[in-house]
């Protein structure tokens, strides 16, 4: 692990990770608590967050609590994070994380197929940071928010349609959000990465290559994809005290993809619809396997 700061840097903060369970999550809900923070995760699977829960804490000791929920229910969200409230006080960090997503030719989207990323995306990510601002707000406490978005924000996804359109929001609400609640002292950031490999995102973005990201170099001027600790540094560095000035803000972390023209989904044009086919199976597939750890 190659980290940039100092143990202890998140004592006594209280910092809740959406989609925490697993992928991205998992790995920046470690590093906060690995810095001292106290963590809450949440998500739909309560097998696979108190999984994660017993793992980190046998790992590095400290505290981390696990809430199932559903984000796409706006009163669900809110009486979670009421729970939190009463559970310790005031949360001091948020971050976006929980996403859903699979590529797909938009021409054979179906409104379903649109609704399971965008209520997740942007619906759910608006409803947990309504309900964590607006009680920072009535507390008068200073809060930070994180929101993990794609590069597809400024250039567009194609094949990930309705991922780009729920995130694009997502960044405006990041911008509007800093000046709307800058005067209470409530910062929002996001941070854009690149590939960074997980098993969950690979099973519908990737379908049958591995997860050492050897498909996903092609575009990347650095030649490479992006490794974990690198993710978990901007993140707590976001969430750190000592750049409180710095809010509103969208930062790429992706090799210089974006700025070379990379970074979405263009060269799947070349799929015949066979190739699709194949891909749709491997996904279906894969989404099974999640409803069916829900279910435990």
């Amino acid at each position: 692990m190659v980290s940039m700061f100092r143990d202890g840097l998140l004592k006594g903060k209280r910092i809740l990770v959406t989609g925490g369970g697993t992928g991205l999550g998992k790995e920046m809900a470690e590093d906060y608590l690995r810095l001292g923070a106290e963590v809450y995760i949440c998500g739909r699977r309560k097998n696979v967050l108190d999984e994660t829960a017993k793992e980190l804490m046998d790992r590095h000791g400290g505290s981390v609590k696990t809430h199932s929920v559903d984000i796409r229910v706006a009163q669900a969200v809110d009486d979670m994070v009421g729970e939190i409230w009463a559970d310790g006080g005031p949360l001091s960090g948020l971050v976006n994380n929980a996403a859903g997503n699979f590529i797909s030719p938009t021409k054979d989207l179906s409104p379903r197929g649109f609704d399971a990323i965008a209520n997740i995306v942007f619906h759910g990510s608006f409803y947990v940071t309504h309900a964590v601002g607006t009680r920072w707000i009535a507390d008068k406490v200073k809060g930070s928010v994180i929101s993990i978005l794609t590069t597809w924000i400024w250039n567009g996804g194609p094949f990930t349609v309705p991922s780009a359109m729920s995130k694009a929001g997502i960044n405006i609400m990041t911008k509007s959000l800093a000046a709307e609640w800058g005067p209470y002292g409530i910062r929002l950031n996001a941070i854009a990465p690149g590939p960074f490999p997980t098993e969950g995102a690979w099973a519908r973005l990737s379908p049958g290559q591995s997860t050492d990201g050897e498909g996903s170099r092609e575009g990347i001027p650095m030649g490479r994809v992006g490794e974990m600790d690198e993710l978990k540094n901007l993140a707590t560095f976001l969430m750190g005290d000592g750049c409180e000035y710095l809010t509103g803000q969208t930062i790429a972390i992706d090799g210089a993809g974006y700025s070379a023209g990379g970074g979405n989904f263009s060269r799947l044009s070349k799929l015949t619809d066979d190739d699709w086919g194949k891909m749709r199976e491997m996904i279906r597939s894969a989404n099974d396997k999640d409803k069916a750890q829900r279910s435990v």
